[in-house]
């Protein structure tokens, strides 16, 4: 049976909503609440590793016994404990007042979930370990977040987190996150644990969300045939109806044009009057900091939200793209479709849309 539920992302950005004389306590609070997620990170990822690879230790003797298990449930068990549980005692003893043990408990979970999907190409040495840089989020769990509410006053959604007063900034908002954060404080959907990212002097909420999938009475039998290209980015048909998304000249002209600019203000970064050092000399390059990224998402967002609009009012309850293993062969070999065409983010993009939908894709 189908799930009749989809979980969503959303990024939403948070300010402490705190005096300023306290803000500075904050910061610091969240910052080592990093610092030290970091450090339980790559212990738990390490542990995990050696527990994994320690019947390749071929130098210890015979009597060693390496079954990872709870010895009080299996007799041939190394543990004293649950797998899951050595590595969450670990770091619960290590880093004890100084980050909330709920924290640690889901960053736990989610290092342990994912080792296990990726242990097989650890072992082939197909893959690399897990490896975590100082910029970690910070898992936030349901449990860590409290007196959520809408104020008037500040036209924000405020609510305590860590025992941090904080608000969100949804600036003009030409998404669905007002409405969202509407629909919780109605208890109409669920929020998961999610994660915060600190990045450039500002806090990002990785929100989690439960939605159920939206009902649009699609009929499975009609199909809606969907192809990406260059020339025009989406060429969808269903019912004799054909329909081009986008065209070359709108996205790949455009994004060729972004790429000269910022070739061009590069080059004359170095002639540009210093001032006040390299900030007075890059401030052209940094207006231009990710516009090209900014550019693409933006699109194959709308791209994407425009193929699923088609198949809604055909009534399509099925998508299929067709010859997209073809196509992605022939863009790894030509290097100019490769740098400039995302085939893969449209179609990530477009599944989970689909998803949410509850249009089927088959990717042919």
């Amino acid at each position: 049976m189908k799930k009749s539920t989809i979980t969503l992302t959303r990024k939403i950005q948070l300010l402490i909503d705190v005096p300023s004389n306290d803000k500075n306590q904050m910061w610091e609070k969240l910052y080592r609440y990093q610092n030290r997620c970091l450090r339980a990170a790559n212990l738990i990822v390490s542990h995990l590793y050696v527990q994994e690879m320690i019947k390749d230790f071929f130098y210890l003797t015979e009597e060693i016994q390496y079954k990872l298990a709870d010895e009080k449930k299996d007799e041939m068990g190394i543990f004293n404990r649950s797998k899951t549980n050595t590595t969450a005692r670990l770091v619960f003893d290590r880093f004890k007042g100084e980050i909330p043990t709920d924290i640690l408990g889901c960053l736990n979970n989610t290092i342990q979930s994912t080792f296990s999907k990726n242990k097989a190409d650890y072992w082939q040495g197909s893959k690399s370990l897990m490896n975590f840089k100082k910029d970690i989020p910070i898992p936030l769990p349901v449990k860590c977040i409290s007196k959520m509410k809408y104020d008037p006053e500040k036209k924000a959604f405020s609510f305590n987190m860590f025992a941090i007063p904080v608000k969100t900034y949804l600036g003009r908002d030409f998404s669905d996150k007002h409405l969202i954060l509407e629909r919780l404080l109605r208890e109409e959907i669920k929020l998961y644990n999610s994660q915060v990212q600190l990045k450039d002097g500002k806090i990002f909420w990785q929100a989690v969300f439960e939605f159920e999938k939206e009902d649009h009475c699609l009929k499975p039998e009609i199909i809606a045939e969907a192809s990406l290209s260059l020339e025009h980015p989406i060429v969808v048909k269903a019912n004799n109806v054909r329909m081009n998304i986008g065209s070359k000249e709108e996205f790949l002209y455009r994004r060729l044009a972004i790429q000269a600019s910022n070739k061009r203000i590069r080059a004359g970064v170095a002639y540009s009057r210093s001032g006040n050092g390299i900030k007075r000399k890059q401030k052209a390059l940094q207006k231009t900091e990710n516009l090209e990224n900014r550019f693409v998402s933006h699109h194959l967002h709308l791209y994407s939200r425009m193929l699923i609009d088609f198949c809604i009012r055909q009534q399509a309850g099925t998508l299929i793209l067709k010859d997209q293993e073809d196509k992605i062969g022939i863009a790894k070999e030509q290097e100019f479709v490769l740098r400039n065409w995302s085939y893969y983010e449209l179609q990530t993009k477009i599944k989970y849309k689909a998803e949410k939908a509850g249009i089927e894709l088959i990717i042919g």
